[in-house]
């Protein structure tokens, strides 16, 4: 096949297998490695000579990783130096010695079998060492738990492993040679990786800002997009010539750029490129499944695709327990990091080709190690429920955390929920408190909760994407629900359930940009706040002050400016104060309510177009407000908002009434 065909080939088989999956609820990325079975080479082998599409697919990986380190900072890494190198160390170097003690006890009782058992167990305990940090992230990140406690282990533990990766690929080939020398190596190897960590932290943080400033000045789509992909795969390749991996170059590329100013540009920029390569990726591993190895010898194929995984799950629990981590959260850390990686692949292939594992253990050990990546995405939708099941004290706690949300909005009405309370989230609660209404925050940083609460502030831990937490804040008692976070998928998740639980509760969204203005709306939103536009519009207010234009005039145009931008402060209801020339010639809002007898009911609003007025609203008399369509129907009850000047209100309040 040419190149094309395999390319076609690959499209077609992924958009079979995410639309099959998705019809049945399951994740796409399983999809991806099904179709990857099917049409690998140990099944219907349509795909040929596939070597040049799993280089290409490699770049997903690189891509997912840089994009998680938009989501870092130097600060956050420095945070989490405990969780990288205390647990994610103790994790690797303990299977690695475990394995390293069963392999020389094997050894002794098999010598023939076994001609190097300790050579052996660092080859197959590093390679058990390993997890898949492309499907783990992804599907964190779909779940929106990359931030959560458990998130941040995982995470800790993850960027360990590819950091482990180094050492381990220079051991191996020395043990093979039997290598005296091999002290030595480990430092070099170590010295090497140090220096090219620092350099590329501290040469890239001084020089990339004044950099992406002159490409920025340069006003070109295509050259900002080329100045990404080059410093992105650039700095991969980099770290993959010191012997590091090329996904921990382009973690550390994100970093640097998330210290910038073009972060959620960027972030925009690379997101399809993240997405479609990584599907290629998932189908390699996929490919790599011999079905036929897993059916002759499918007890032993099996039993070593459960058994390792169970091992590590309960050496990571138990490493947790020791750190006094919390039985749910070291519990949910252990299953996500139970099954195989790409790296542990990686390491398992190098040590067969050095001879160091006999050719009769690689096949099985690495279609368990596939068979195992296929099912993390199962095993991620059942994470919380196996944990509920065996966490006796995650019942308790998660019990204790909904009393405790339910407590606080017990006999509160008409209160308002914020979702995050960071600086956004903290500024409108004292707005609230100055107008004397109630609100509840949820939030999921601990430290900021404790310290909020003890100064006073009506705020509690709680997980806003979750319909039980939403409940608990008395979600159906709540006059709004603000969504003070910029995390899009997020905000989605949420609106989601409020369309189905809450209609009625109008939602604010606050995001960075106009970008997902359209999704938003969609999935309910009653209006999206853009950081954007509100920073620059309080910019040229200030500015246009400080240069003499009179005040009553900069407070007209930035009201004309929202005007223009948010339904809901496009136009107001006067009232008898609003006596001035200029109020009179403003449109203004007015509510009709539809009585029994009105000529609207049972029409839709396409039949009640006026010239010079229209319908911003229809509230049904249940409290749901729904956005005008033409098609929308209208009912006894309703209360119709129409928009415009008084002769044309009264024009269209006639219509509606009387017809």
């Amino acid at each position: 096949m040419t190149g094309l065909e395999v390319t076609l080939l690959y499209l077609v088989a992924a958009v079979v297998g995410v639309a099959v999956f998705r019809a049945f609820s399951m994740p796409p990325m399983l999809g991806y490695l099904a179709v990857g079975v099917v049409i690998g080479p140990n099944a219907l082998a349509l795909a040929g000579d596939t070597s040049g599409l799993q280089h290409l697919a490699e770049f997903g990986v690189v891509f997912l990783m840089f994009s998680i380190g938009l989501e870092f900072s130097l600060a956050q890494l420095k945070a989490m130096r405990s969780l990288v190198f205390g647990l994610g160390a103790a994790q690797v170097v303990s299977t690695i010695v475990l394995v390293m003690a069963a392999s020389a006890a094997f050894g002794l009782l098999a010598p023939g079998l076994w001609p190097q058992p300790l050579a052996a167990g660092i080859a197959i305990g590093g390679a058990l060492a390993m997890s898949s940090t492309a499907i783990v992230v992804k599907l964190l990140a779909e779940r929106i738990e990359l931030d959560s406690e458990h998130g941040r282990h995982i995470m800790g533990v993850l960027l360990f492993q590819d950091l482990a990766v180094v050492p381990l690929l220079t051991v191996i080939p020395a043990l093979a040679s039997h290598n005296n020398d091999l002290p030595r190596l480990l430092a070099l190897a170590l010295v090497k990786a140090v220096l090219v960590l620092a350099i590329i932290l501290l040469a890239g943080g001084r020089l990339l800002r004044p950099w992406l400033r002159v490409v920025v000045r340069r006003k070109s789509d295509e050259l900002f997009m080329l100045n990404l992909l080059l410093l992105t795969l650039g700095l991969a390749w980099i770290t993959q010539l010191a012997g590091l991996s090329l996904a921990l170059g382009a973690f550390l590329a994100g970093m640097l750029i998330a210290e910038t100013e073009y972060k959620a540009q960027v972030e925009a920029d690379i997101r399809p490129f993240r997405d479609v390569l990584l599907g290629l990726f998932f189908i390699t591993i996929g490919m790599l499944l011999d079905w036929r190895l897993v059916l002759g010898q499918w007890w032993l194929v099996l039993l070593l695709a459960l058994l390792p995984p169970l091992f590590k799950a309960a050496l990571v629990f138990g490493i947790e327990r020791l750190r006094r981590t919390p039985p749910g959260v070291s519990l949910r850390g252990a299953l996500w990091l139970a099954p195989a990686g790409e790296f542990g692949i990686v390491l398992l292939t190098m040590g067969a080709s050095e001879q160091l594992i006999p050719a009769k253990v690689i096949n099985p050990v690495l279609a368990a190690m596939v068979l195992s990546m296929l099912y993390t995405p199962l095993l991620g939708q059942y994470v919380d429920r196996i944990v509920l099941k065996i966490a006796s004290s995650e019942w308790m706690l998660a019990s204790l955390q909904l009393t405790n949300i339910a407590r606080s909005t017990l006999k509160v009405q008409n209160h308002v929920i914020i979702c995050g309370f960071g600086r956004c989230g903290q500024n409108l609660g004292r707005m609230l408190e100055t107008e004397h209404i109630p609100y509840i925050a949820l939030d999921l940083d601990p430290d900021r909760v404790a310290q909020t609460k003890a100064a006073g502030q009506n705020v509690v831990y709680g997980d806003s994407t979750r319909l039980a937490t939403l409940q608990a804040a008395g979600l159906q008692r709540a006059s709004a629900l603000v969504i003070t976070y910029t995390e899009t998928q997020s905000a989605l998740r949420i609106l989601g359930l409020m369309r189905q639980h809450a209609p009625r509760v109008p939602v604010v969204v606050r995001t960075l940009d106009d970008g997902p203005l359209e999704a938003l709306r969609h999935a309910g939103a009653a209006e999206v706040v853009p950081e954007i536009l509100e920073g620059s519009l309080m910019l040229a207010s200030h500015t246009l002050a400080l240069v003499g234009v009179p005040l009553p005039r900069v407070i007209k145009r930035v009201r004309h400016a929202r005007a223009a931008r948010y339904g809901l402060l496009r136009d107001w209801f006067h009232g008898s104060d609003d006596v001035s020339l200029e109020d009179a010639e403003q449109p203004r809002l007015q509510s009709v309510i539809l009585v029994a007898g009105a000529a609207a009911v049972g029409q839709p609003l396409s039949a009640f177009s006026q010239d010079g007025a229209r319908i911003s609203q229809v509230r049904r008399a249940n409290g749901e407000v729904l956005r005008p369509t033409p098609s929308l129907q209208l009912r006894e009850g309703d209360t119709v908002v129409l928009s415009g000047l008084p002769d044309a209100l009264a024009i269209a309040e006639e219509a509606l009434l009387r017809g």
